[in-house]
């Protein structure tokens, strides 16, 4: 069986300062295992929890999880999927409110495996100022190129222009949001672990306890500011061509409310970032009060309230704090891995709070805890993350228990280059990157020629 040992400190030195300038693997894989980790055979006693022998298949050596990849790379591979036929297929592109579709199960998958990831490259930390430090800097550059690609620098795929406007720049986004829960979660497993011996789930609750306290206090603000907030009326403008802004007031005046237009997340995101600094196409604009196609985009109906095209950001300030969650869940599952050798006590320690997490999603959701991407609530906390944890059992018995690598190649090829494929695809860079060769006119670029077209 494989376990997980630390690598020479001059080793482990060099591979951290190399993958540092290397922001896909350092970040986007979650500091990627091998940079403080060898996986080795153990094929003669000494590691506890239900040590095996390596098969005759297992390569000796230096590894990868790669179960860690392949769940990394399905979850790339289901982003670029709901991009693409989430316009035609209303039902697999993100909800417009409440309510979980297949998209929006993308963001939690991506925090989920940080989690796992972080449980396996701190598993021994030799200097914790020095880890912290290269933490902190490894969740900055992500932030900053998320900043970049995300908030407004690049106009689109019909727009070759650049450059923002610091007045309205988007300072929040989907890498901004892996960044601040890396960041935390780093140092929450650098600093708040006890060294209690893990033999059973309940020693290992015990040893990552503070960590659970932590979870369990950063629900609670969120569910206290969520439905303890008072929301006042508020007021917007939206840009009109050739004449001056047009003005919309919201009228809300009451705490605890859920809707898009009287939430305590937007709220806060107005008061605090500013609502020039909010995404600019806000989800809601597909609900049924908004769009006469809902769930597709469309035009308003005559009757469309006020809220309707008012800027609203999903990857807010309070929403994010339930993203942290999410990785602390996953740095949990991780931390089997740490301390269990044994197939089977990892399978059974995986999906036995897997079911947990999805009987209380959709208890909460049934009393009225609705699931909301957009709100990141506490049902669609605990749903996301039971599917992930699901999902990864699945994947590690398919690929690190049994050994079909061939038929998950691809999957472990895109999860290995997550981030560059994200920015690349998911950020419409490289079509933008392409359109910006064209023939005589900016209409014949080369996205037209492959047939995407321009408009």
């Amino acid at each position: 069986m494989k376990t997980y040992e630390l690598i020479n400190s001059d080793e482990k030195a060099a591979a951290a300062d190399a993958e540092t300038d290397r922001l896909v693997l350092a970040v986007a894989n979650d500091d990627d295992v091998p940079l403080s980790l060898r996986k080795v055979d153990l094929e003669g006693g000494g590691a506890k929890n239900g040590q095996q022998k390596a098969t005759p298949g297992e390569k000796r050596g230096q590894h990868r999880l790669v179960s860690l990849d392949v769940f990394r790379g399905l979850t790339v591979a289901l982003m670029i999927f709901v991009d693409d036929v989430g316009t035609f297929l209303p039902a697999v592109n993100h909800s417009p409110w409440d309510g979980v579709n297949l998209a929006d199960f993308v963001m939690p998958f991506f925090l989920f495996i940080v989690g796992v990831a972080l449980a396996l490259t701190y598993k021994r930390v030799a200097n914790k100022r020095t880890a912290t430090k290269k933490a902190v800097f490894r969740a900055l550059k992500l932030f900053v190129v998320g900043i970049i690609v995300q908030g407004g620098y690049f106009h689109g795929l019909h727009n070759l222009t650049y450059g923002v406007d610091i007045m309205s720049i988007r300072w929040t986004g989907i890498l901004q949001r892996i960044a601040v829960a890396y960041l935390l979660t780093a140092i929450l497993e650098i600093w708040l672990k006890s060294d209690a011996d893990v033999e059973s789930g309940y020693s290992l609750v015990r040893r990552y306890r503070y960590q659970l306290l932590v979870g369990l206090f950063l629900t609670s603000v969120y569910m206290i500011l969520l439905y303890g907030l008072y929301v006042p009326d508020w007021e917007y403008q939206i840009p009109v061509a050739g004449s001056s802004p047009k003005s919309f007031s919201v009228k809300c005046g009451m705490r605890g409310d859920t809707g898009p237009a009287c939430n305590a997340v937007g709220m806060i995101d107005r008061q605090i970032l500013g609502i020039q600094h909010l995404h600019r196409h806000p989800i809601y604009e597909r609900t049924k009060q908004c769009s006469i196609n809902s769930p597709a985009n469309g035009p308003p109906p005559p009757d469309a309230p006020s809220w309707c095209q008012a800027p609203f950001d999903p990857e807010g300030l309070l929403s994010s704090v339930m993203a942290i969650v999410t990785c602390l869940i996953g740095l949990q599952f991780g931390h089997v891995i740490v301390h269990f050798t044994d197939h089977k006590d990892r399978i059974v320690k995986w999906m036995i709070p897997s079911f947990y997490l999805l009987a209380l999603a959709f208890s909460f959701d049934f009393f009225g805890i609705r699931m909301n991407k957009a709100l990141y609530t506490l049902s669609y906390t605990f749903a996301t993350a039971g599917a992930a944890g699901m999902l990864f059992t699945g994947v590690y018995v398919l690929v690190d228990v049994c050994g079909y690598r061939k038929p998950t190649l691809a999957m472990e090829w895109l999860g290995m280059h997550a981030l560059m494929i994200y920015i690349l695809i998911g950020c419409n860079i490289l079509p933008v990157f392409i359109q910006g060769f064209y023939w005589k006119e900016p209409e014949n670029n080369l996205l037209k020629v492959i047939g995407i077209g321009s408009q």
